[in-house]
């Protein structure tokens, strides 16, 4: 147990601050990814260990997961870090003890297709964000030229999600090309 254990905080260390918190920067994230990962790989080792049917502790995380992704605001990238948390407390829990070569090499490939997927320089420059307007407008042409004018970048894509002309507000889901973003780890 103590190989896995230590395979999971070097993992966990690479995927929350190697990866995680020096491209997304958010605190309260991090402290929830390796406590749920540490929290993972405790409860599988005792599984294990006291021979409880595995199917309960896969359903207890997967209650637990979602009711913590649904408690607060988060994207679906920060959705995925929790997943692969998961996923390293499962595989360095369960394998880490006993086939510890196999546990290193799921780690590493865990850790290198988040590195690889979650590269700025892959989708970097993309950028999403909900814009509230004190406007409304009437012509999509219009409202496309006045996002690009507000956000100082190229629209790709836009869809109003709310109009409100009583106190003259329109609510645009936006997609555009940061292009002053710049700067990649």
């Amino acid at each position: 147990m103590a190989t896995g254990l230590l395979m999971d905080l070097v993992a966990i260390v690479v995927l929350a601050y190697g990866l995680y918190y020096r491209r997304h920067h958010r605190r309260d994230l991090l402290f929830a990814y390796i406590a749920l990962n540490v929290g993972i790989f405790a409860v599988v080792s005792l599984l294990l260990v006291q021979r409880v049917d595995i199917a309960v502790g896969f359903g207890l995380f997967g209650v637990l997961s979602i009711i913590r992704l649904r408690s607060s605001e988060i994207t679906q990238q920060e959705i995925a870090y929790y997943f692969i948390a998961i996923a390293l407390g499962l595989v360095n829990g369960i394998a880490g003890g006993t086939w510890p070569l196999t546990a290193l090499l799921l780690n590493g490939i865990l850790l290198v297709v988040m590195y690889a997927a979650d590269h700025p320089k892959l989708f970097g420059r993309t950028r999403q964000q909900i814009v509230t307007l004190d406007v409304v407008h009437t012509d999509a042409d219009m409202l496309k030229v006045d996002l690009e004018n507000r956000l100082r970048a190229k629209v790709l894509y836009h869809v109003v999600t709310q109009i409100d002309y009583v106190r003259d507000v329109t609510v645009v889901d936006v997609r555009y090309v940061d292009n002053a973003r710049v700067g990649v780890r």
